[in-house]
C-alpha cells in the first residue's frame, strides 16, 4: 500500500519548488495565495531575463493540517526567468511603499512554449510577465515566523 506524501515528512526543512509547465504553476500559484508583498522588493534584470520578487507567503502547506495552530508566514523568492518583458497594470511600480497581495497565477499559453504568466492581485492590479517558456521558482528564504496579524486568510469574508 502506498501513501501520499506529507508535509512534516520533509519537517521543517524550506521549500524550494519548480515550475515548468501549468500542473506544475497551479502548486506555486496555491502556495502564493495571500502571499504579500512591497514592489520595492520587485526586480526586472533585463539582461538576465529574470524576474524577482521577494514574498511574505503564507504557510498553507503547513496549516493545511494543523487547523487552530497559530498562522504562519515564510519569507521566499519568487523568480522568473526567461522573461522578455515585464506590464503592470493598476500597480505603480514606482511606488516603492505600495503593498502587493497575490490572489493567484495564471498562464495563458501562445505559440511554442511562449506565454505570458499573470501574477493576479487583490485592488484589480496585476503583473503581466511575458515569457519564452514556464520557468518559475519559488524559495523559502527564511526560517518561519509567527504571522504579524495572527490570522489565517479569510476569502469569506
Amino acid at each position: 500500500m502506498s501513501e501520499d506524501a506529507k508535509f512534516e515528512d520533509g519537517g521543517e526543512a524550506p521549500l524550494r519548488i519548480l515550475a515548468a509547465d501549468e500542473e506544475d504553476l497551479r502548486v506555486v500559484s496555491a502556495l502564493c495565495q495571500d502571499a504579500v508583498a512591497q514592489t520595492s522588493e520587485m526586480s526586472w534584470k533585463r539582461s538576465r531575463r529574470e524576474f524577482a520578487l521577494l514574498l511574505n507567503r503564507f504557510r498553507w502547506e503547513y496549516h493545511a493540517d494543523r487547523p487552530g495552530q497559530p498562522a504562519e508566514r515564510v519569507q521566499s523568492t519568487l523568480v522568473v526567468d526567461d522573461v522578455t518583458r515585464v506590464r503592470a497594470n493598476g500597480v505603480d511600480p514606482a511606488d516603492k511603499e505600495l503593498v502587493l497581495s497575490i490572489l493567484s497565477l495564471g498562464w495563458t499559453p501562445a505559440e511554442d512554449g511562449q506565454g505570458t504568466l499573470t501574477l493576479l492581485l487583490a485592488g484589480d492590479g496585476e503583473i503581466a510577465l511575458e515569457v519564452e517558456s514556464l520557468n518559475i521558482t519559488l524559495t523559502d528564504v527564511t526560517r518561519p515566523y509567527l504571522a504579524p496579524s495572527r490570522k489565517v486568510p479569510d476569502h469569506d469574508t
